[in-house]
């Protein structure tokens, strides 16, 4: 690997781990970036070397959070748990299903996530708890899991969908949702990870690298959410909401 290659690869995962840490959907510049870095490896070794620098910057987003956003540890394990056996369902299947199929669905789903979320501009401004608490740990585990299995399988907006659906469903504020998805997060990133490294699909000493280049975008942009606020965070997450649909429409059309 040429050094402009390395140096693209980190400013590109240092983005990611900024962009994730406040919003999700890092892998929207992360993965992109090592398609092209790294084009001439197998893609189950770009996917499982993509986890390594995601659950860094992840974890140190995760702690940067919880020292000032305390999240539900009962309800943040309800998801986090079956996120982490859907993730490793879906890493095992990502060498063997054609991830092409889901654009057009993914795709619908984020347009539908954008246009929900910016015709509400108090969405996800308050804390707004729906349903009993019981009800609420089995909504969360049944989208851990399909989120789980999805970033196990391909991976770009798992963190958005995660913030997202914690803000409509069980009524959290964008902020307390973005730092329980980092939580989540990373137990699908070490789901992943475990599955990759038994089919020897991960390139470690290039995820190390990386690490340190998103684990210090990732702390940049958790203060700044942390300073911001829900308000920040919400115009982030339409951002990359917004960014997303341009990349998957993009792929989808010329790929």
């Amino acid at each position: 690997m040429s050094i402009l290659t390395f140096i693209f690869l980190a400013l590109a995962s240092g983005f990611a781990g900024f962009v994730d840490a406040v919003a999700g959907g890092g892998g929207l510049v992360q993965l992109p970036a090592l398609l092209i870095g790294i084009s001439n490896k197998p893609i189950p070794m770009i996917l499982g070397t993509n986890k390594i620098p995601s659950i860094f910057g992840t974890s140190s987003a995760a702690a940067s959070y919880f020292k000032k956003v305390r999240p539900d540890l009962r309800l943040t394990l309800s998801m986090a748990i079956p996120a982490l056996i859907g993730s490793v369902a879906g890493a095992h299947l990502a060498s063997h299903f054609p991830t092409s199929v889901f654009h057009p669905l993914i795709l619908t789903l984020l347009v539908l996530v954008g246009i929900y979320t910016w015709r509400k501009p108090n969405l996800g401004l308050n804390e707004n708890l729906r349903y009993s608490a019981s009800t609420r740990l089995w909504i969360v585990a049944a989208c851990g899991l399909l989120i789980g299995f999805y970033d196990g399988l391909f991976g770009p907006g798992t963190g958005t969908f995660l913030v997202f659906l914690l803000v409509i469903v069980v009524g959290y504020e964008f902020l307390k949702a973005s730092a329980t998805a980092k939580l989540v997060n990373i137990s699908t990133n070490f789901g992943a990870i475990v599955t990759f490294q038994i089919t020897g699909h991960i390139w470690w000493k290039l995820g190390l690298a990386l690490a340190f280049a998103n684990v210090t975008g990732a702390l940049i942009g958790s203060r700044l959410a942390i300073r911001g606020g829900s308000p920040l965070v919400r115009k982030i997450f339409l951002l990359v909401v917004a960014a997303l649909i341009a990349k998957l429409s993009y792929d989808w059309i010329y790929n």
